[in-house]
C-alpha cells in the first residue's frame, strides 16, 4: 500500500512523467474503463501511463485523492477514493473513483480504474 500512497501523494505535488517511474514495476499497465473523459477507455503501458500523467499535469494547476477507504489482499489492493482536479482555467472536476491495484515486490504492477466523473 506506501507505493499507491505514495504515488498520490506525488501526483498531488505536481510530479509526472518519469518522476512517477519509481512507484512501478517495468512492465506495469493501466485498465481504464470507459467514463466521460475517456468514452472507449483505455489500456496504457507504463510509457504510455508517464506520457500521459505529464499530459494531464499540463491540464491541471492542482489535483487532490482523498481516500475513503482501502482493503488489501494479498497482492490485490482496493481503493475506493474521491478525486479533485483544477483545471488551469479555474474548472474543477470531481471523479468518484474505485482503482484495483496488483502490486509485486513493492511495486505497482497494474491499476484497473473505474472513474465516474461528476458533470462538467
Amino acid at each position: 500500500m506506501d507505493a499507491i500512497h505514495a504515488l498520490h501523494r506525488a501526483l498531488e505535488a505536481g510530479r509526472s512523467g518519469d518522476e512517477l517511474r519509481q512507484y512501478f514495476t517495468a512492465d506495469a499497465v493501466t485498465v481504464e474503463h470507459p467514463n466521460l473523459i475517456k468514452p472507449m477507455g483505455e489500456r496504457m503501458p507504463l510509457a504510455a501511463m508517464l506520457t500521459a500523467s505529464a499530459k494531464g499535469a499540463e491540464l491541471l494547476s492542482s489535483q487532490k485523492y482523498d481516500v475513503h477507504s482501502t482493503l488489501r489482499s494479498g497482492d490485490t489492493a482496493i481503493v475506493r477514493l474521491t478525486w479533485t482536479g483544477v483545471l488551469r482555467t479555474g474548472d474543477q472536476l470531481v471523479a468518484h473513483i474505485a482503482q484495483f491495484f496488483e502490486l509485486r515486490d513493492g511495486l505497482i504492477s497494474s491499476i484497473e480504474t473505474y472513474d465516474c466523473y461528476e458533470p462538467f
